[in-house]
């Protein structure tokens, strides 16, 4: 791992806290919309507090520094998830907040690199975000510049062609700079996902596509920790893959109790409730 890049952090805050923040955050633009994809954003903060303050390389002052690890939102509808971890990460002012999904907004409901520092690429076509990464990846190579490529794609994306496509080019050119992070939340639009089109036995897949893969409890911090780590020193020269079984709705119980949990609804008397049960099982 390169040394002497990551910005020295603002406080020691812990990794739990810091997924807790991310959490908040997060909670905190939906309410001002009155909606967003609150789901993703809760099961997946301990991910993005792993990335952005255990592995990533960057420069929150500098969000296109050359040197940077490339973070690639492949879901663009997850966008308030990495909102919430770019304010967390100092890239984005939290006083921005109160903006989220409005007109003129750097952060529309839907990722857009145009308009945010620190999202990579516009994302939301499902199944295209792994291809870009392969195209990432074998640029930087060839610039002898050491960043590494991380792409969090969704289960749902295994079901589209471009992502295995992507898969067998990324191994046939072994590019160990590549790290593709699978949010595997068994949810999609029209049900769960391993009913909609089942990508298992998963682990087996990726490897026989020529991926060093891991499975761990993507809601476990240290679990995460490690499989990042393992990831970035593996020696051997082909690309790595992480799959992440997470809880949609995470740390607020009565909305990972709801039916619905791809889109989950909440009414407008329950933001405030939902903040309060958060922090009172948050790290105290």
């Amino acid at each position: 791992m390169r040394l002497g890049s990551r910005p020295v952090p603002m406080s020691n805050l812990s990794l739990e806290q810091r997924a807790h923040n991310i959490r908040r955050n997060s909670l905190r633009m939906g309410e001002v919309q009155g909606q967003g994809y609150i789901g993703q954003a809760l099961g997946i903060a301990d991910v993005l507090a792993v990335a952005y303050f255990h592995a990533l390389e960057y420069r929150p002052e500098d969000p296109e520094w050359e040197g940077r690890d490339r973070f690639l939102l492949s879901i663009g509808h997850y966008a308030i998830a990495l909102y919430a971890a770019l304010m967390e990460a100092d890239v984005l002012p939290v006083d921005e907040l109160e903006t989220y999904g409005m007109d003129d907004s750097r952060m529309p409901m839907s990722g857009m690199a145009s308009y945010t520092p620190g999202m990579e690429i516009t994302g939301g076509s499902l199944g295209q975000g792994l291809g870009i990464a392969v195209g990432m990846a074998l640029g930087l190579k060839r610039k002898s510049n050491p960043a590494f490529v991380y792409n969090l794609m969704s289960d749902g994306e295994l079901g589209e062609g471009s992502t295995w496509e992507a898969a067998m080019v990324a191994a046939h050119h072994r590019l160990d700079n590549l790290v593709c992070l699978v949010d595997f939340n068994n949810q999609q639009a029209d049900g769960p996902s391993t009913r909609m089109n089942s990508a298992e036995p998963l682990v087996a897949k990726w490897e026989a596509f020529g991926w060093h893969c891991q499975r761990v409890d993507g809601n476990d911090l240290g679990a995460v920790v490690r499989a990042f780590d393992a990831a970035r020193e593996l020696s051997a020269p082909q690309p790595r893959v992480i799959v992440f079984d997470t809880r949609m709705c995470k740390g607020v119980p009565f909305l990972e109790k709801r039916d619905i949990t791809h889109f989950v609804r909440v009414e407008a008397d329950e933001w405030a409730k939902a903040l309060a049960v958060l922090d009172e099982g948050g790290p105290q």
